[in-house]
């Protein structure tokens, strides 16, 4: 089978991380896999793909994701007789469908959020209404992210929904060995890994370190947006927390990195299904998350969920954990016994399974 999957860069990111972890797989089943771009820019999870042996297809303008020219080059690669071809985020998702009216393929599309900005815009609702009406299976990754898109939407749109829970590499991360650098940074140390993008929240976790003895070190993972991150070195700066409050910026060693750390959190304003999250769960390390959509439904009965926003709760679950031997184990113990459910063999498997269904 010829799959073709269309993102728009290999940023840093869950669904760009995904594509490291599923494309692979899905030649090893036996499949013919390429990867388009809409960014012309070699980054690790690039690197790490071509390593694999999978050919990534570029149809980057300087104009911009929204070029005419970004169209044309997508029409231009679809029509080069793909079984399937399979979308993820907004231009690639809008691209795709417009040029598999110049194709003949099957279109796949995954939803991997609970909400997104383009659902704000009153005008965009009948051109995503047109847009899913072109793809033959809408894969949702979670029970939240289906639920948001049939209100949005419409049952009358959303004929075409499979859900498909996103997978992680379960064992690089149960089994990961420490990174020195991070052990070394305290006694007790609270990692949250996540770009700084408004979807996440670091502010919450910054002031939640004012509530918590001096023995305890956060790890802040990740890059993104320059003004986020001058906005988070001028909070802890004010509260007098340089020397507790950690900016590793992006790494490449997650798994060694949780495996360093004491607890994993992850808070956030609303989610899809969190890789990040997943792989904490993963870690055998107490894991942490803000009680919102796409976090409530994984970590609810497994492992903690603090109140939306609320520093002080979140120190006083870590408290609690840090006290008692007994339940911080038990946490751990459920985690991972619900992360190994995610792991990203099943996944490649479901995706094989509705390919193979439109296929046929």
């Amino acid at each position: 089978m010829k799959i073709l999957h269309v993102i728009t860069t290999l940023q840093t990111g869950g669904a760009e991380k995904l594509m490291v972890d599923l494309l692979p797989r899905l030649r090893e089943m036996g499949n013919e896999v390429e990867l388009c771009v809409f960014e012309n820019k070699e980054t690790p999870f690039y690197n790490t793909l071509s390593k694999a042996g999978i050919k990534i297809n570029c149809v980057a303008s300087a104009s911009g994701y929204y070029s005419p020219l970004c169209l044309l080059k997508l029409v231009r690669l679809m029509q080069r007789g793909w079984d399937i071809v399979h979308t993820h985020t907004t231009a690639p998702q809008l691209f795709a469908a417009l040029g598999g009216l110049f194709c003949q393929t099957h279109l796949v599309t995954t939803e991997h959020n609970t909400t997104n900005t383009r659902r704000k815009l009153w005008w965009y609702k009948p051109i995503d209404k047109w847009m899913f009406r072109q793809y033959e299976a809408h894969i949702m990754i979670s029970d939240q992210c289906e639920a948001n898109h049939r209100a949005y939407l419409g049952d009358a749109n959303c004929k075409n929904l499979t859900m498909v829970y996103n997978g992680i590499d379960y064992y690089k991360y149960a089994s990961a060995e420490p990174a020195k650098d991070v052990r070394n940074l305290g006694k007790k140390v609270i990692s949250f890994v996540a770009a700084f993008r408004p979807q996440k929240d670091q502010s919450t976790l910054i002031k939640a370190m004012e509530y918590l003895p001096k023995e305890f070190h956060l790890c802040l993972v990740g890059g993104g947006n320059d003004t986020r991150k001058a906005l988070f070195e001028k909070m802890i700066k004010e509260r007098g927390l340089q020397d507790r409050v950690h900016l590793l910026g992006i790494r490449y060693d997650i798994p060694q990195v949780l495996a360093a750390s004491d607890y994993v959190a992850m808070s956030s304003h609303f989610e899809g299904l969190s890789l990040a999250s997943l792989e904490g769960m993963s870690s055998g390390k107490p894991f942490i998350a803000s009680d919102v959509d796409g976090l409530h439904e994984i970590v609810n009965g497994n492992g903690v969920l603090f109140e939306h926003e609320n520093a002080r709760a979140f120190a006083d679950e870590i408290l609690k954990l840090d006290s008692d031997a007994v339940y911080k184990a038990d946490v751990v113990r459920c985690c991972q016994a619900k992360a190994i459910l995610y792991d990203i063999n099943v996944m490649a498997e479901k995706y094989m399974a509705v390919y193979i269904n439109l296929m046929k």
